[in-house]
């Protein structure tokens, strides 16, 4: 071992506890090590520069506008409701239904606006049909997960190794070159979810269920305080506008026309302030509104429709990292928050002194009317849709957007695939250029924004910024276990501990099942990009150790680094399925394993017979 292999491994030791112990997010810490690798002397600045050569980073970002065009035009959601409308109540049917086009829809999505768009209508259909949430969720995200194996473009770590591909002279993969493989493996998955899903996942509640809120609606009223009032140059605070024992819950408070925007705590109450107020207890025993409002002294002006709902904080939130009270939540949102769901435990105390995590579920009491500013927002997921709900919205989008956008998705996928198939050196028509999938994609992208369907705004905001920061800076780890030797050392170490315990016969397929398993067990603790980065290099230069085809390893890592199934932080869609679902750690792991095992059997007997050694 040589000082920059110890050097790398350092590196790689520090990144891995790094991601599993939370440092900081996932994007800092990537950038940091790019940084770091730099400043060792295990890269070259003039080869960092090479790491932001790599398409698949740009890829992804096409991509990422393309399914923000889907997700905002509506073109998805309609589909969902259509299929909800017609389902009866049997569980096992609705796991069937919900995953299967879940499943399709994530093979070309990105599987988070997936399942940001099927979360309020399967929880709809749960309540309507008075099925426990938590029977259809986890298949959702699993579905989600199973899908995005089938094509090129189902996940960012397909588009990732692709590009790798590219940087270690091997021919990239098709559009639909992993389909024999990811569609075996989502028939098996939804399979399993669907027959043995009813016995293996616990009929758990919402944090509306389990803090028993006895009624979800709730009117708001509009009050004013008289001259003649009690509260009158009083402290808010210590008025009964503060009492929450009985059920009180100030919403906003104007005055001169101006809405207030001072802390609660610091309002000292003037005549002719106006007030919206909520009056909800979670097990009754509220306050009587007209009683009340006649003993503070305030005449009531108008009442609005209220609903208590849930919020699940997405990974892209502006709120991660800040207390409720930092954020000055109840004046940006218009929402009180009532709990939080956060890992399996309700929080009812101290909430606004908690910083707040992705995939916190908050329990809020809101107007109705406020759903779709907050769903505008993109800081959390809504589990209640503004169009299911009794009140008049505005059509966002017209019928044409939902074309165009389907039609910019399908042709990204039709010219990438067929010029592919017909053009280039090897095709029919060797006239005809290869387009590649990353230059496909920004023409498809482009095209949304000249018609319009999605606004530059709108796109700066449906990429997850945070993924690509933390591609670029992942690249720099994998070039520099390549250029170090790192990824040689490792693979000779592995080849050498293989031939002491199999036949050399029999080393490619042991090797294939260990580095499946491997993948799978990394993948479950550190982000799916971060295995795969990491991984590739090794089983690339273990391949050519032993003399065979790298390519099934290759496709092993980048399926395996996608089937985190066994704990929650495995994925980002488990997190937002955890808290309205009111899942437990352990729920699952009792779910998740026996489906990592059936995808660890399925891939490694299919691999070797689609990609032959």
């Amino acid at each position: 071992m040589t000082l920059e292999i110890g050097l790398t491994l350092l590196v790689v030791l520090i990144t891995l506890v790094a991601f599993i112990r939370e440092w900081g997010p996932p994007d800092v810490i990537a950038l940091s090590v790019l940084c770091l690798v730099v400043a060792l002397g295990l890269v070259g600045q003039k080869e960092m520069l090479d790491v932001f050569k790599n398409e698949a980073p740009l890829t992804i970002a096409a991509l990422f506008v393309i399914g923000g065009a889907l997700e905002t035009s509506g073109a998805v959601d309609h589909i969902g409701r259509m299929l909800r409308d017609k389902l009866s109540g049997n569980t096992r049917l609705a796991i069937l239904s919900f995953s299967l086009i879940t499943a399709f829809f994530s093979a070309w999505m990105n599987n988070t606006a997936i399942v940001a768009i099927m979360l309020p209508v399967t929880l709809g259909f749960a309540r309507s049909k008075d099925i426990a949430a938590s029977r259809l969720l986890m298949p959702l995200s699993y579905a989600s997960i199973l899908g995005g194996c089938s094509t090129l473009i189902g996940t960012s770590t397909n588009i990732l190794v692709n590009g790798t591909l590219r940087d270690m002279g091997i021919k990239q993969m098709t559009m639909f070159e992993l389909a024999p493989l990811g569609i075996p493996l989502a028939i098996a998955g939804i399979a399993y979810l669907t027959i043995f899903g009813p016995k293996l996942i616990p009929a758990r509640s919402s944090i509306t269920g389990t803090l028993e809120i006895d009624n979800r609606t709730s009117p708001l009223y509009h009050i004013l305080v008289g001259q003649n009032s009690s509260l009158v140059g009083k402290l808010l605070s210590e008025t009964p506008l503060a009492d929450r024992e009985l059920g009180i819950h100030v919403m906003e408070i104007r005055r001169k026309g101006t809405r207030l925007m001072t802390p609660l705590s610091k309002v000292v109450i003037e005549k002719n302030d106006r007030f919206m107020v909520a009056i909800h207890r979670r097990r009754g025993g509220a306050a009587q509104a007209d009683t009340f409002f006649q003993s503070i002294g305030a005449d009531v002006l108008s009442t609005v429709d209220g609903i208590v709902s849930e919020l699940v904080v997405r990974d892209e939130s502006s709120l991660l990292g800040k207390t409720l009270a930092a954020s000055d939540f109840r004046q940006k949102y218009n929402c009180v928050v009532l709990a939080l769901h956060r890992k399996g435990v309700n929080v009812t105390d101290k909430i606004a002194k908690l910083a707040l995590e992705d995939g916190d579920t908050l329990l809020v009491i809101t107007a109705l009317n406020n759903l779709d500013a907050l769903e505008a927002t993109r800081d959390f997921i809504l589990t209640d849709s503004p169009e299911d709900l009794p009140h008049e919205v505005p059509v966002k989008k017209m019928t044409s957007h939902v074309v165009w956008a389907w039609v910019a998705l399908i042709g990204v996928v039709l010219t990438a695939t067929l010029t592919d198939v017909l053009g280039g050196k090897n095709g029919i028509f060797p006239a005809i250029p290869a387009v590649p999938i990353h230059y496909a994609a920004m023409v498809g992208a482009l095209l949304l924004l000249w018609v319009k369907v999605i606004t530059p705004r709108e796109a700066y905001s449906s990429i997850d910024w945070q993924v690509l920061l933390m591609l670029y800076g992942l690249l720099g780890l994998g070039l520099a276990m390549k250029e170090t030797g790192t990824a040689e050392w490792l693979a000779k170490g592995l080849v050498d501990i293989g031939e002491n315990f199999v036949s050399k016969e029999n080393l490619p397929i042991v090797l294939l099942w260990l580095v499946f398993l491997l993948t799978i067990c990394l993948t479950e603790v550190l982000s799916n990009n971060a295995t795969a980065v990491m991984l590739v290099p090794i089983v690339f230069t273990m391949a050519n150790e032993i003399g065979v085809d790298p390519r099934p390893f290759l496709i092993a890592v980048a399926v395996a680094a996608s089937t985190a199934f066994a704990l929650p932080m495995g994925y980002q869609t488990h997190m937002m399925v955890y808290g309205p679902g009111g899942y437990r750690f352990s729920d699952f792991l009792k779910v998740g394993i026996p489906l990592n095992i059936i995808c660890w059997v399925i891939s490694c007997l299919l691999i070797p017979i689609i990609w032959p050694f």
